[in-house]
């Protein structure tokens, strides 16, 4: 296959259910050992178009090439080479962690002399081999995705796909999975990560690309999209009462700026001098019958920039599939 700068191509990819438009005409490339972000709300195409990479959908329109194979034409040749983690577990609960991992080795056509070393290596890396006799369904939520991304590993691939791989995980099992993330990357593998957690973007992502209904609007460094934000000021204030639904006032006082409303009681500001804007909010709470409780200068982060760049509140990422 040679030495490839881009292990993922997409021109003007676009899929359609009936007159929905799931994926709309996106394109970008994924370079070899990096961690490429696709960051977005739910319902944003996420999923629909890992599921084109991998060849379990057909795209409507456009081209998308995965280590250098078509991925509609020449996806069986791909498949040696990629390991796919979905959102939900695909690994048996009545087997032992062991024994779904030999299973595993099977599947994806690792030698046989080659099979019970290669899961008794990866349970070891993963930090299982404690527990590798202990059926997959009594694990839990954390150890599972932590045996299933093992699983994806069984035939070494050059590229892995992670689909939302810490939804529903507690603090540290999703912080322990992210260790393991940065740990494959420094082994070489490239990971195309979907994720609507703006920190863990910012944490392991060399690139990101954000999609906003089935659309990429932004593709580029998490360092230069906060860079994008921190040309202008960022203020927060936090009020005594609710101000949300006083939200068109606000802004019709300050119309150069953008005004986002994080909670009930508290807003952000972006742009404009700051002078100016203390002199506005002072003289908005005195005119509403408001206090203002706090003040913060901010550093802009991812999340700030997913503002700036979408006009969405951090509120539509927040909200995680399933309603869990």
């Amino acid at each position: 296959m040679g030495n490839l700068r881009n292990i993922i191509e997409v021109r003007d990819l676009t899929k359609s259910y009936g007159e929905i438009l799931a994926v709309d005409h996106i394109s970008f490339d994924v370079r070899e050992g990096e961690i490429f972000g696709f960051l977005g709300p739910n319902a944003a195409g996420k999923t629909t178009t890992i599921r084109m990479l991998t060849g379990l959908s057909r795209p409507t329109g456009g081209s998308a090439r995965v280590l250098g194979f078509d991925v509609e034409s020449e996806m069986v040749k791909a498949k040696k080479y990629i390991g796919v983690v979905p959102e939900a577990s695909n690994l048996y609960d009545e087997l032992s962690a062991f024994d779904n991992l030999l299973f595993m080795t099977r599947l994806y056509g690792v030698p046989h002399n080659q099979r019970r070393e290669k899961a008794t290596e990866l349970l070891k890396t993963f930090g299982l081999y404690g527990c590798k006799d202990r059926l997959f369904g009594t694990f839990s939520r954390g150890m599972k995705r932590a045996l299933t991304i093992a699983a994806a590993l069984t035939h070494s691939p050059k590229l892995l796909f992670l689909d939302e791989p810490t939804v529903g995980l507690d603090v540290v099992a999703a912080r322990s999975l992210r260790s393991l993330m940065s740990n494959l990357r420094h082994q070489g593998i490239t990971i195309f990560l979907t994720t609507h957690y703006l920190e863990e973007a910012d944490l392991l992502c060399d690139r990101i690309a954000i999609l906003v209904k089935g659309r990429i609007v932004k593709t580029d460094t998490p360092e230069a999209l906060k860079a994008f934000t921190e040309e202008e000021s960022v203020v927060e204030f936090s009020f005594a009462g609710e101000t949300s639904k006083l939200i068109e006032e606000l802004s019709s006082r300050l119309p150069e700026v953008k005004i986002v409303v994080l909670d009930y009681n508290k807003v952000r500001v972006y742009g404009g001098t700051l002078s100016k804007i203390y002199d506005h909010m002072l003289q908005f709470a005195k005119d509403e019958g408001f206090e203002i409780q706090s003040v913060n200068t901010i550093k802009p982060s991812l999340e700030d920039a997913f503002i700036k760049i979408t006009g969405l509140s951090p509120t539509v990422m927040a909200v995680e599939k399933g309603g869990r």
